[in-house]
């Protein structure tokens, strides 16, 4: 490799690992605007995640505009209508969660979709999970478990609103796993944008439709702007570099978001935090590195 290509693959590794940060720092942020609509000002949590994607929407048209509609062609639409679905609850789930609970408590939790992607992919995909992937998988729900600590009395269920998240979006990756061989990302980002405001928007009049204003209606715009900023980055880093190289960029999400919950709200997350959370990234990035080496026993 000449010098110059090296410093290519290092400009490339450089700004992955930059995006992923950011983006990083966007899903903290919106986080924070999250758990202020609807802890602090109370605003209903279905109604909250319509508002938010529906802006989010908004601003992305110029892209709906560029690919079209037509990128909707497909012979699969209801695994992208149940995608979206699952996608949809994840959200609810999500948005819900972090109205009740803490986002350094919400963000550790919810960095178990891995596992439940695992698990599904045996079940549903037929894929083999051999035993280095099953102890990671239990190693990481131990990490869950102690953050949890359901034994506790301070226990509440809404504190599993954020593994129910984990849960349903690691369903929706699993089908847009399965629609990666079959389908153009076209096709799977536009049905995802063009269905997930109405179905947010069926849940949120399921539950009582509210309509923010003043105050409320900037933090919205606001929570829009940063959903959309926030995944461009991620799409930027994955565009930059390899996705196992930037993979455990993103896992800095967690101490981001305890900052951001310290810096806006106050929260000092107890000790047991980091004991959990140790389990689940190890785990993580154990099951990655594995994934990296039998790529490469496989080629």
């Amino acid at each position: 490799m000449n010098q110059k290509s090296l410093a290519a693959s290092q400009s490339r590794a450089f700004a992955g690992a930059a995006f992923m940060v950011l983006g990083g720092v966007a899903f903290s942020l919106l986080n924070v605007v999250t758990q202020w609509l609807t802890m602090k000002l109370a605003f209903p949590p279905a109604s909250a995640a319509f508002w938010q994607y529906g802006f989010a929407f908004l601003f992305s048209l110029p892209f709906l505009r560029k690919v079209g509609l037509s990128a909707m062609r497909t012979d699969y639409p209801w695994r992208h209508v149940v995608r979206v679905v699952f996608a949809a609850l994840g959200v609810e789930a999500w948005v819900s969660g972090l109205a009740t609970v803490p986002i350094w408590q919400a963000i550790a939790l919810v960095m178990t979709s891995p596992f439940f992607i695992i698990l599904g992919a045996r079940l549903f995909l037929g894929e083999r999970v051999g035993p280095a992937r099953w102890m990671a998988t239990g190693v990481g729900f131990a990490g869950a478990m102690i953050i949890l600590q359901p034994w506790s009395d301070s226990f509440s269920w809404s504190a599993l609103l954020p593994v129910l998240s984990a849960l349903l979006w690691g369903a929706s990756s699993l089908i847009t796993k399965n629609l990666t061989g079959i389908e153009k990302p076209e096709t799977i980002t536009v049905w995802l944008l063009v269905l997930l405001t109405p179905i947010n928007g069926g849940l949120a009049l399921a539950a009582g439709f509210a309509v923010p204003t003043d105050a409320t209606l900037a933090l919205f715009l606001l929570a829009g702007l940063l959903t959309v900023v926030a995944q461009y980055l991620l799409t930027l880093a994955y565009a930059s570099a390899d996705a196992a190289y930037v993979q455990p960029f993103d896992d800095l999400k967690l101490p981001l978001n305890v900052l951001a919950g310290w810096l806006f709200f106050g929260y000092a997350p107890a000790g047991y935090l980091w004991l959990g959370a140790a389990l689940i990234l190890s785990a993580s990035l154990f099951i990655m590195r594995n994934e990296m080496r039998r790529e490469r026993q496989a080629a």
